[in-house]
């Protein structure tokens, strides 16, 4: 099974690129800088690949060709980069430039590369797609603040459920996942463990053909919308 992880050189990426790897994935391990992601592909072994990726770039078309000269297909597709948990902003006030950077490698980013990767997937005979997403997404419990993040990740939630649909008959399970509060360099310390959280995406990451798609989830267990 080929797998690619994004963001995947620290925290929640760097686990879960572990794991998958672990189960006997070979692993894109992507991330902005080469050196990173050769850093970290190193270190989780010969199943790891480096790969630089950057979400925001131009180039997601010539990385997806470049994996399907290699490989002929993906199976696991990971978005998990993510930026900016202004938690220092509220959306009265907000500085649209910092919410529209946010959405550039949150949403968009997500959106580009599926599109740029879509024909790798429809090659595997178990495709799978899994966007990192947040409770905070969830608009039945929505509050005020962190608005760049919390409006990126409804953005993916909705574009999880779209494509659920439109991808359905390719047997392309989509669903978008909360990890939780996890103690990342994002979250800060005092969240839960990132094997923890790490847990609950290599599960969606794994689906068996009649898995959940569509959902929003944590610990696959389905989270209000």
């Amino acid at each position: 099974m080929i797998a690619l992880v994004t963001g995947a050189n620290r925290g929640l990426g760097r686990e879960v690129s572990r794991r998958l790897a672990d189960q006997g994935h070979t692993v894109l391990v992507s991330a902005r800088s080469a050196e990173a992601a050769e850093e970290t592909a190193r270190e989780l072994g010969r199943a790891a690949v480096p790969l630089r990726l950057d979400v925001t770039g131009d180039d997601l078309d010539e990385v997806a060709a470049t994996i399907g000269e290699r490989y002929g297909r993906l199976d696991v597709l990971v978005n998990n980069a993510a930026i900016t948990y202004d938690t220092w902003q509220r959306a009265v006030e907000a500085d649209l430039d910092v919410v529209r950077e946010a959405a550039e490698t949150n949403f968009y980013g997500p959106w580009r590369l599926i599109q740029a990767v879509l024909p790798l997937l429809r090659r595997s005979e178990h495709p799978r797609i899994v966007n990192v997403s947040s409770e905070a997404a969830s608009l039945t419990n929505m509050g005020g603040g962190t608005p760049a993040y919390n409006a990126s990740k409804v953005g993916l939630n909705a574009l999880t459920r779209m494509l659920a649909a439109e991808l359905r008959g390719d047997g392309v399970l989509v669903n978008a996942v909360c990890p939780g509060w996890v103690a990342t360099d994002m979250g800060g310390p005092g969240g839960r463990p990132v094997a923890d959280g790490a847990a609950g995406i290599v599960w969606a990451a794994t689906l068996p053909d009649d898995g959940p798609t569509g959902g929003f989830l944590r610990d696959g267990r389905p989270l209000p919308w």
